[in-house]
C-alpha cells in the first residue's frame, strides 16, 4: 500500500498521492491522486484498483538495466500504411521497452526524412513526442532530475554504449 506522498503510475499519468481517504457508500479506501503533470487535476483510486492501472515506479536499476538494453531493442518494422497503428498498440501497451522501440523507430524515420529534405510526418512527430513524455516524466522522478536533464542523461548513456 502506497503512503501520502508517494509517487506512482496511474494509468500512464505519473501522480503523487496526496492522501488516503475512505468513501463512505462504499467503504472503500481510496487514493486521492495528483498528477505531476497537471497539479489542478485530482483523481480518486481506489486502493483495490492496484491490479488494473496502478503500478509501482521503475526503479534506479531498473532504469540503468533498460539504459543499457536501448541499443538493441529493434525498431518497428511494419508497412508505413500500418505503422500509426503499431505506434497506437505499443503505446497502449505502454512498457517502457514499447517506448523505447516508438522513440528509436520514430527518430530514425524522422532523421531519414530529413536528410531527403522531406517533412517530418505528424503522425511521427506525435507518437515520439507521446511516448518521450510517458518514459521520461517517469525516469526524471526515480532519478531526480528534470525533464531535460533525464533525456539529456539517456542519450547520454547510450551514446557512450554505441561508442564501446
Amino acid at each position: 500500500m502506497y503512503k501520502e506522498n508517494d509517487y506512482l503510475v496511474y494509468g500512464k499519468d505519473i501522480c503523487q498521492v496526496e492522501k488516503i481517504e475512505e468513501k463512505k457508500f462504499n467503504n472503500e479506501d481510496y487514493y486521492l491522486l495528483r498528477p505531476v503533470k497537471n497539479k489542478s487535476l485530482k483523481i480518486s483510486a481506489p486502493i483495490s484498483d492496484k491490479a488494473n492501472k496502478i503500478r509501482d515506479l521503475i526503479t534506479k536499476e531498473e532504469i540503468e538495466v533498460l539504459i543499457s538494453k536501448i541499443p538493441s531493442i529493434k525498431t518497428i518494422t511494419t508497412d508505413d500504411k500500418f505503422i500509426e497503428s503499431e505506434y497506437k498498440k505499443l503505446l497502449a501497451n505502454g512498457t517502457h521497452e514499447d517506448l523505447i522501440k516508438i522513440i528509436k523507430t520514430t527518430y530514425l524515420r524522422n532523421k531519414s526524412r530529413l536528410e531527403n529534405n522531406k517533412k517530418i510526418a505528424e503522425k511521427d512527430k506525435t507518437y515520439f513526442e507521446l511516448a518521450e513524455e510517458y518514459l521520461y516524466n517517469e525516469f526524471a522522478i526515480v532519478l531526480g532530475k528534470s525533464y531535460e536533464e533525464t533525456k539529456e542523461y539517456i542519450i547520454n548513456e547510450v551514446l557512450k554504449l554505441e561508442k564501446k
